[in-house]
């Protein structure tokens, strides 16, 4: 197929003789049994890319999938730029490529992955999860709901836990200093320009949060952090599809444009933190984090005492603040977006106020 026809970048690309050869290629329809009509809808509220949901419709009676998902390129030119400049394309692909067959977190089945990252030309195939329900990052989520979400965050951090390999794969690891040394130089103007866009709409807390984590932004983010694994980096509602049944709760993991290899506490304070009523959380996140730490342990994971666990996690809570403040700057603006900006700003502000994070922000 990748011979005889170009992989699409963009939407009009998507063509039944295109998604033949795929289905083809891929397994999924046999030989002689043609996609003879797409309807593409789009779906979801990532910005950072365009989903899609295909209905395809054959010549004749088959096995192969009524519906896909199909993720490309952004349409949106800066935000595509910033996707190539950060590598969050490749960081997808090369997930389903080569980790995700090798972990027990739930992902949807992939049909095709491919990417040229020079260009950051993609195409994802994926199965359609309807009808699972996606979490809402405005709406915010039950502490039973967080409590499926953690145990599944289980079972991405805790196999490759610590695991000096990871640092063997150039799209995961990358080179951490000059990781460093670039958000140093990006995150005070995106803070500056935050502050300056949504000025009429910021909370005290956001400002308290905001001035004690980039006054501070060198002792953060050049901290030591590990043991390291592999972190979502985006672990929030609006990524997690929750099961319809109510009698088996679960979740499936989607969007993995932000994985990397760091701490994986910074996953579970983003999703407390952004997910739970902010006047809910503080009597129930010490329980959840427990919890996850228990998941740990009983999954293998040894010489991570609770004490650690517990800093580990007051740390993290400014890592949806940075999210936030970056991402606001760097993808395209929508309404959604910025309430969405906005929500995480004054949530993840008030979690590291209550934590008293400032106090480990270098440790």
């Amino acid at each position: 197929m990748t011979a005889a026809l170009p992989h699409p970048d963009h939407p009009d690309g998507l063509t039944p003789a295109w998604l033949t050869a795929a289905l083809r290629d891929s397994g999924r329809l046999e030989a002689g049994t043609a996609v003879t009509a797409v309807e593409v809808t789009s779906v979801g509220t990532g910005q950072m890319s365009d989903s899609l949901r295909l209905r395809l419709s054959y010549d004749r009676d088959t096995g192969a999938p009524a519906s896909l998902i199909a993720k490309l390129p952004s349409t949106d030119g800066a935000t595509r730029a910033t996707a190539l400049a950060l590598g969050s394309y490749e960081n997808e692909v090369r997930f389903y490529q080569e980790l995700a067959p090798r972990l027990p977190v739930r992902t949807p089945v992939v049909h095709l992955a491919w990417i040229d990252p020079a260009t950051a030309s993609f195409v994802l195939l994926l199965e359609d999860l309807a009808p699972a329900r996606a979490g809402d990052q405005l709406a915010g989520c039950s502490p039973a709901e967080a409590a499926v979400a953690l145990r599944e965050l289980v079972n991405l951090h805790a196999p490759r836990w610590d695991d000096s390999t990871l640092a063997d794969l150039p799209w995961l690891h990358r080179d951490p200093e000059a990781g460093r040394q670039f958000l140093l130089m990006l995150l005070p103007g995106c803070w500056d320009g935050f502050r300056d866009r949504y000025r009429d709409d910021l909370g005290p807390e956001v400002h308290e949060a905001g001035d004690a984590l980039f006054a501070h932004l060198e002792a953060y983010l050049l901290a030591d952090t590990a043991p390291w694994t592999v972190a979502h980096g985006d672990y929030r509602l609006d990524n997690l599809l929750f099961d319809p049944d109510p009698d088996r709760p679960g979740v499936t993991v989607v969007d993995w444009q932000t994985v990397t290899h760091g701490p994986g506490l910074s996953d579970v304070a983003y999703l407390l933190g952004a997910g739970l009523d902010p006047a809910v959380r503080p009597t129930v996140e010490e329980g959840l984090v427990r919890d996850y730490h228990a998941g740990l342990l009983g999954a293998g994971v040894a010489g991570y005492d609770w004490d650690r666990c517990w800093a580990d996690y007051r740390r993290g809570t400014w890592a949806g603040l940075v999210m936030a403040v970056a991402a606001s700057m760097l993808v395209e603006r929508t309404d959604r977006g910025d309430l969405m900006f906005l929500t995480m700003a004054a949530r993840h502000s008030r979690h590291a106020l209550d934590l008293e994070a400032a106090a480990v922000i270098g440790t």
